[in-house]
C-alpha cells in the first residue's frame, strides 16, 4: 500500500525532457513508482488534466526572519515552492555575534521589527527552524554582509589579519553546520565596502566545502559588465561555483547589455568555470530607500546615518553626489513605511508633491524620519531584456523576494508582487501566454537546474527513490494574480503541493501541516 498515489497525471520530471503521462506512487515520504499503479493508498489524487512536477526550488530568497514570524510559508507554497535558498544578497539570518546584533537587526527589520533575534550561529537558526516547523524545506547561505557587520560593524576599511580570521572562522563553522554557501550583496553596507581580494579569500573557505558563492553584483546599470567579471573572477580565483543573483540591465541606457553579460557567462563556462544565473520575471526591481545613499552615510551605527542625513552639510554632500536615472522619482514607489502607511503604494515624486517640497529634500526627509527604514519597488528594466535572460539556459527562477501571507503582520504594505506570483507568472504570462520558453523547460529553471547547483541529487526531477517534493497544477489555467498596487493576492492553478510526501496545499487550500526542513548538499 502506498502513502499517496497521483492518478492520470502528465509528468513534467524537471529535465527539460517531453511531457508524458503515468501515475506515481508515493510511500515514506519517497517517489515509490512511477508507471500504472492499482495499488491501494490513503490518499488518492486525480490529477486528470493536471500536470505533475517537482517541487520549485527558489533558489534566490530572502524569507530567513520571515519563516520565524510565519512558518507556513503562504506565498511561497502557494506557487508550488517546496524549497527555499535562504541568505542571499550578502544578508542571512546567522552567523551572528551577539554584540553587534542590535545594529544588523536595525537596518533588517522593517517588516519584522518586534521579532527576537534569539540565535548566533547557524546551527542555533536552524535549530530554532525545526522547533516551529516550517511549510517549506530551506537551503540555508552565509551572507559576507551580515558576517562582516558582525565582526567589523559597518567601517568602511580592509579588515585586520584578526578580523580576517575571525570572518573566516564565523563561515567555516556555518558550512560545518550546514550552509550550501555564501553570498554577497556589493551594492548594499557593508558588502560594498569589501576588496575583491577580500571576497576571494573568504570564497576559498566556502570553497573548501564544495559550496556556491551567489552575488548580488557590484552594479546592474552602467556598470554591470564589469560588476559580472567582478563576479567571474572571484570564482576563478577561489575555484568554487557562481550564481549571479537577479540578472538584469537597470535604467534605459542600460537595455540590451544583458546580451554582453550573458556572453560573459557563457565564455566562463567555455573555460571551466560554474557560472550561472537566475531572475524574476518583472521589470521592476525592491530593496530598501536607504540603498541609494553614498556609500559613506552608512558607516558607523544606525544614528551615525541618521544624523548625517539630518546634517545640513551633509545632506547637501549627499545630494551631490547621487546620481539618479531619468524618471527615477516618478517611477520608484514606496512599497513599506511603517511610520506613515499612507505613503506605501505613492511614488517619491507624489510624496514629495504632497508635502510641498523638493523631491530631493523629500527623499531625504522621510528617510529620517522612518529611521532609515523604508522599502520600495523601483520600474528601471526592459521587458525585451526579461525575455532574453529568461531565454538562456544557465538561467534559473527565484524570486528574490519574502514568504509574506495576506493575513497578520507579513500583510502590510504594498511589496513587489515576486512575492506571490514570480513562479506562476513564468508558467501563465511568459511560458503558455508569450510562448517565450516551452513549459518543459520553465519547469526545469525551477526544478533541476537549481538542484544541480547546489547538490539536491534527491529533488529536482520526478524519478523512482527521489523525495516526493512535488507540485500539481492545470497548465491551462495557472497564472499570478498579484499586481503592485494589491500585491497580497495568491495565484490560480496551483492545486496540490507535496512536500516530503505530505500535502501542504490540498486543492488550493493550505492543510497547516509544517513538514519543511533545512537542506544540505548532497555531494
Amino acid at each position: 500500500m502506498f502513502d499517496t498515489i497521483i492518478k492520470n497525471g502528465q509528468i513534467i520530471d524537471g529535465t527539460g525532457k517531453a511531457a508524458y503521462f503515468s501515475d506515481l506512487g508515493i510511500k515514506d515520504g519517497k517517489i515509490e513508482m512511477i508507471g500504472e499503479i492499482e495499488n491501494e493508498a490513503h490518499k488518492v489524487i486525480d490529477a486528470t488534466g493536471l500536470s505533475v512536477s517537482p517541487g520549485f526550488i527558489d533558489i534566490h530568497s530572502h524569507s530567513d526572519i520571515f519563516l520565524m514570524v510565519n512558518p507556513l510559508a503562504e506565498s511561497k507554497i502557494r506557487q508550488g515552492v517546496t524549497t527555499e535558498v535562504v541568505g542571499n544578497c550578502g544578508n542571512s539570518a546567522a552567523p551572528l555575534l551577539k554584540e553587534n546584533i542590535p545594529l544588523i537587526k536595525a537596518r533588517n527589520s522593517i517588516v519584522t521589527p518586534d521579532l527576537e533575534w534569539n540565535w548566533l550561529s547557524m546551527a542555533d537558526y536552524l535549530s530554532r527552524f525545526h522547533e516551529q516547523g516550517s511549510g517549506v524545506n530551506i537551503l540555508p547561505l552565509i551572507g559576507h554582509g551580515t558576517v562582516r557587520a558582525s565582526v567589523m560593524g559597518y567601517e568602511n576599511r580592509v579588515p585586520t589579519p584578526e578580523e580576517m580570521n575571525s570572518m573566516k572562522e564565523m563561515i567555516r563553522q556555518a558550512m560545518d553546520e550546514g550552509a550550501a554557501g555564501m553570498s554577497s550583496g556589493l551594492i548594499y553596507a557593508p558588502s560594498y565596502y569589501a576588496k575583491t581580494d577580500e571576497l576571494i579569500e573568504l570564497a576559498r573557505v566556502v570553497a573548501a566545502y564544495g559550496g556556491v558563492y551567489t552575488s548580488h553584483i557590484r552594479g546592474e546599470d552602467s556598470n554591470l559588465l564589469t560588476a559580472v567579471k567582478e563576479a567571474i573572477a572571484i570564482g576563478e580565483a577561489a575555484e568554487i561555483a557562481v550564481q549571479l543573483s537577479h540578472h538584469k540591465a537597470v535604467g534605459k541606457e542600460n537595455w540590451g547589455k544583458v546580451k554582453e553579460s550573458l556572453a560573459l557567462i557563457e565564455e566562463a563556462r567555455e573555460r571551466g568555470l560554474d557560472v550561472t544565473a537566475d531572475q524574476y520575471p518583472y521589470i521592476a526591481s525592491s530593496n530598501g530607500l536607504s540603498a541609494v545613499l553614498p556609500d559613506w552615510v552608512h558607516e558607523g551605527d544606525n544614528n551615525d546615518l541618521l544624523g548625517r542625513l539630518a546634517d545640513p552639510v551633509m545632506r547637501k554632500r549627499i545630494i551631490k553626489e547621487i546620481v539618479f536615472r531619468d524618471g527615477y522619482w516618478e517611477s520608484t514607489f514606496v512599497a513599506n513605511c511603517p511610520y506613515r502607511r499612507e505613503y506605501e503604494g505613492l511614488n517619491l515624486k507624489e510624496i514629495a508633491d504632497s508635502r510641498g517640497m523638493d523631491v530631493y529634500q523629500s527623499f531625504l526627509d522621510i528617510l529620517f524620519e522612518s529611521g532609515a527604514n523604508i522599502g520600495i519597488v523601483s520600474f528601471g528594466m526592459s521587458e525585451e531584456d526579461v525575455k532574453t535572460v529568461m531565454r538562456h539556459p544557465m538561467v534559473m527562477v527565484g524570486s528574490d523576494g519574502e514568504s509574506l501571507a495576506d493575513y497578520g503582520p507579513l500583510s502590510k504594505g504594498k511589496p513587489h508582487p515576486r512575492n506571490y506570483g514570480t513562479f506562476p507568472r513564468v508558467l501563465g504570462k511568459y511560458s503558455r501566454e508569450e510562448n517565450v520558453i516551452p513549459l518543459e523547460e520553465a519547469i526545469r529553471k525551477m526544478t533541476s537546474l537549481p538542484a544541480g547547483k547546489f547538490g539536491l541529487n534527491s529533488r529536482g526531477t520526478i524519478k523512482e527513490g527521489n523525495i516526493a517534493d512535488l507540485v500539481i497544477f492545470n497548465a491551462e489555467t495557472v497564472r499570478d494574480q498579484a499586481t503592485f498596487q494589491n500585491p497580497h493576492q495568491y495565484p490560480v492553478g496551483i492545486d496540490y503541493v507535496l512536500v516530503h510526501g505530505e500535502v501542504v496545499i490540498d486543492q488550493g487550500n493550505h492543510t497547516k501541516k509544517l513538514v519543511g526542513k533545512a537542506l544540505r548538499r548532497e555531494n
